[in-house]
């Protein structure tokens, strides 16, 4: 094949692109070659010694931050009497927290539309058990506490788990690596950190995995054909530079066909797409982007986004057509991260044990007369969606945890809704054979390559209602984390519960996330009193 370096490459791409029918294919690395040992050549980092002039605030640029959102309203109240049923599906995304960190690590208090709750409380692992037996791939623990913010409410947590899955016992993986290398990649804390990610990656491969690497800039094309060689892995990544436009939806849809083409059957195939979501060329629109996702997650092969960036960062998109592609979003802006997200939690982002995961929760009006869920604004479901095995939600990788908080109103106690005029409308309808039951929490889930889902109850008895004291431990934090996050949106209902609150409520943490959470709590509170 011959010596081939990046530069040609993106020129390769950028001629593509110029061709008028060109849908794709621009330059190919053998790994068969490089396992021989051609002579390729990297592309190195260009560095310029640059004369720093005088301040002159005229001559600045202005930044335009172009950063694009897609944040619901924090989740109303709910009457029991008139709306006891709460449905939504489960998410294990952990994008939002990490982006919110940027955010304040460059001293700036993130926009309310790209804090999700769920996402803050998700990114950290608590104390739940695991499964006893493969029979359920997860476990379902509930447990409940005074809310720390209003001692006239509680905080009902539930809880899954999924089993661990020994790397001896991991399907072969065919993952396909879309890489956006386009001009907007051109920044220390995007190209270079998805090579740092990617590189990551492929360290944690086994014997019967593969790789392939597709890039897209004005088009798209096949860098590394499929290897399990870290090496023509490492070696394609560090060839790579930026530059051009962007041409997404054609890269996405190379990728799925590449991912086709070396399919395993019973084994996971996925497409990691590492950008910055800012897809100008071709299929750019979200919508259109989505449909293109829905269309294809039924082969079996799913979508991970990986998010990298600032100033131009499309989180609106990237969040959607995970969600859509049944995988899941996180947002890198480390090397720490891509550290946690691709080695450590690399099961749990690849290996799915669970599809289609939905949680509902019927709440007994003779003892809850009102609630409110605390995030999944964007992943609520109808009632009816719950027993509908042809509706869509999240998957659980091997090793996952989600978290889901309720605050609720026991029955008798004032809560945040005034009474209504009309007796009718505050009277609760009766419970009939339940009076020791608070709420009754069901689970559907399908095991990956079936159809039909499987049904889990759990009844939350009145005991832990009535027994409910102040958060302790992990429930501790798990509060104190879904404060952080509702503070940032902005949530009226916390009344003076602040982040100082907050803090001590956590309490001394040990270990690097925990740890590192309470300083950005921190930072939080002294951005706000600014």
């Amino acid at each position: 094949m011959g010596s081939v370096c990046a530069a040609t490459m993106l020129a390769a791409l950028s001629a593509c692109a110029s061709e008028e029918g060109t849908s794709g294919a621009a330059v190919e690395y053998a790994s068969e070659d490089m396992e021989a040992g051609a002579d390729y050549v990297l592309a190195e980092e260009a560095v310029t010694d640059l004369s720093i002039a005088p301040y002159e605030p005229a001559l600045l640029p202005q930044f335009e931050n172009r950063e694009r959102y897609d944040g619901e309203e924090v989740s109303p109240v709910r009457l029991v009497a008139a709306e006891p049923v709460s449905t939504f599906s489960v998410d294990v995304d952990t994008g939002a927290y990490a982006n919110v960190r940027r955010m304040l690590n460059e001293g700036t208090l993130p926009p309310q539309a790209a804090v999700r709750t769920e996402e803050m409380i998700n990114y950290f692992r608590y104390d739940y058990p695991a499964p006893e037996s493969r029979s359920q791939p997860f476990s379902v623990t509930t447990d409940m506490a005074i809310t720390p913010w209003n001692p006239d409410t509680r905080l009902l947590r539930i809880g899954l788990r999924g089993y661990d899955l020994p790397r001896a016992e991991r399907p072969p993986a065919n993952l396909v690596f879309l890489m956006d290398v386009s001009g907007s990649m051109d920044d220390p804390d995007k190209l270079p950190l998805v090579k740092t990610a990617l590189g990551q990656l492929a360290g944690e491969l086994g014997a019967r995995d593969r790789v392939s690497i597709v890039v897209y800039a004005g088009a798209a094309g096949v860098v590394l054909e499929p290897t399990n060689s870290e090496r023509a892995i490492r070696r394609a990544l560090r060839s790579l530079s930026a530059g051009g436009s962007t041409a997404g939806g054609e890269g996405i849809q190379l990728a799925y066909d590449m991912a086709r083409e070396h399919f395993i059957e019973g084994g996971v195939n996925r497409v990691i797409l590492a950008t910055d979501g800012d897809f100008n060329v071709g299929i750019s629109d979200r919508d259109a982007l989505v449909d293109m996702v829905e269309r294809e997650r039924d082969s079996g092969i799913t979508l991970t986004t990986l998010g990298f960036g600032t100033g131009n960062y499309n989180e609106a998109l990237m969040e959607q057509i995970a969600d859509h592609g049944n995988g899941n979003y996180a947002y890198i802006d480390s090397a720490m991260e891509a550290r946690k997200v691709l080695s450590d939690e690399m099961q749990s982002t690849l290996f799915t044990i669970a599809q289609d995961v939905k949680i509902q929760v019927e709440f007994n009006p003779d003892h809850i007369s009102q609630y409110r869920l605390i995030g999944y604004e964007n992943r609520a479901l109808r009632e009816e969606d719950f027993a509908n095995d042809s509706v869509d939600a999240g998957d659980i990788g091997a090793g996952h945890q989600v978290s889901a908080l309720y605050e609720v109103v026991p029955a008798g106690e004032q809560g945040w809704l005034q009474p209504r005029r009309y007796d009718a409308n505050n009277a609760p309808a009766r419970a009939s054979g339940t009076g020791n039951e608070a709420a009754f929490v069901q689970l559907r889930y399908k095991l990956p390559g079936q159809d039909r889902s499987r049904l889990i109850q759990r009844p939350v008895s009145t005991r832990m209602l009535a027994q409910a004291r102040p958060a302790r431990g992990d429930m501790a934090f798990a509060a104190s984390v879904a404060a952080y996050g509702q503070l940032l949106r902005g949530d009226t209902l916390l009344r003076d519960f602040d982040y100082d609150d907050a803090a001590e409520l956590a309490g001394r943490q040990r270990g690097y996330w925990r740890e590192e959470f309470l300083q950005l709590v921190a930072m939080a509170e002294g951005m706000q009193r600014r």
